[in-house]
């Protein structure tokens, strides 16, 4: 263990390898925080929305979506916002559930720009479950 002392006054800091520690030698964890080159920022998370859907709601918008590797977050809140929809998962990317999405929902997809790696088609016949 080594002790930081670049500054009078300041608070002694113990670190080991690299991280700091506290007095037993445990590393300090900072709770939806991460430190970054001395300083604290703050974690993003992305909204959540309720469901107006009933479970017995017709069935009736096919949603596909290629959303890019990079947005690997953002794809799975989507996947999760679709669940809480009441929507079916029949391929990885293809959804069934009940439409119309909400306004609310939909801007903030533009919003954090996945608005665009989405389409919507609506069913002529309400999708069966045949499980």
């Amino acid at each position: 263990m080594k002790y930081n002392n670049s500054m009078e006054g300041r608070k002694r800091r113990l670190r080991y390898k690299g991280v700091e520690v506290n007095a037993f030698g445990l590393p300090i964890l900072y709770s939806n925080d991460v430190k970054k080159q001395n300083r604290i920022v703050k974690r993003k998370y992305l909204q959540s929305f309720i469901s107006d859907f009933k479970v017995s709601d017709s069935k009736n918008l096919l949603l596909i979506y290629d959303i890019p590797e990079v947005m690997k977050k953002e794809r799975d809140w989507f996947r999760r916002q679709l669940i809480t929809f009441g929507f079916i998962m029949i391929q990885k990317s293809v959804w069934v559930g009940p439409s119309p999405l909400p306004k609310e929902f939909l801007d903030y997809l533009r919003k954090i720009k996945i608005g665009d790696n989405f389409k919507t088609f609506k069913l002529e016949k309400g999708y069966e479950n045949k499980k």
